[in-house]
């Protein structure tokens, strides 16, 4: 009678823990937050009716803060690269604004994008000419299999 006692309690602790197991492994495949670090790359069409420019995008996540640069094309000219502000990662969305000078104008560029597996897909807002311009932006992760 000991015996199967001791046989039932002990079928019941296992049961208690693998429920328990099974409640907390969701709760851990929860807390992992998307990592937005690396290098992404996007295209965006000339105004002048040339080829298109490859933009850069480098990310940096820091314990909750975002860091990065844009480096883009000029004319002629070397590459022009800006830091971003206001960076913010809520989930898998992600928004910062880049602001660009150059000898007659600057702007700022906004971008509102969701990590996709390993590409942030948006869109950037500007202003041109007093007009509220959106693009759509999809930025390729670099150095990544799928």
């Amino acid at each position: 009678m000991i015996k199967n006692t001791v046989n039932k309690f002990s079928k019941a602790l296992i049961g208690i823990a693998l429920i328990t197991g099974a409640l907390l492994v969701p709760a851990k495949a929860d807390d992992k937050k998307p990592d937005p670090t690396g290098t992404y790359l996007w295209t965006t069409p000339s105004r002048t009716g040339g080829p298109d420019h490859t933009n850069t995008l480098i990310l940096k996540l820091d314990g909750a803060k975002l860091t990065g640069k844009i480096l883009s094309p000029r004319r002629g000219g070397p590459i022009n690269i800006t830091d971003i502000d206001n960076a913010k990662i809520n989930g898998a969305r992600i928004s910062f604004s880049a602001v660009r000078s150059f000898p007659t104008i600057t702007f700022t560029n906004y971008y509102y994008g969701t990590l996709t597996n390993n590409d942030i897909v948006g869109k950037i807002v500007s202003q041109r000419d007093g007009q509220t311009q959106t693009r759509h932006w999809d930025a390729k992760k670099q150095g990544v299999t799928d």
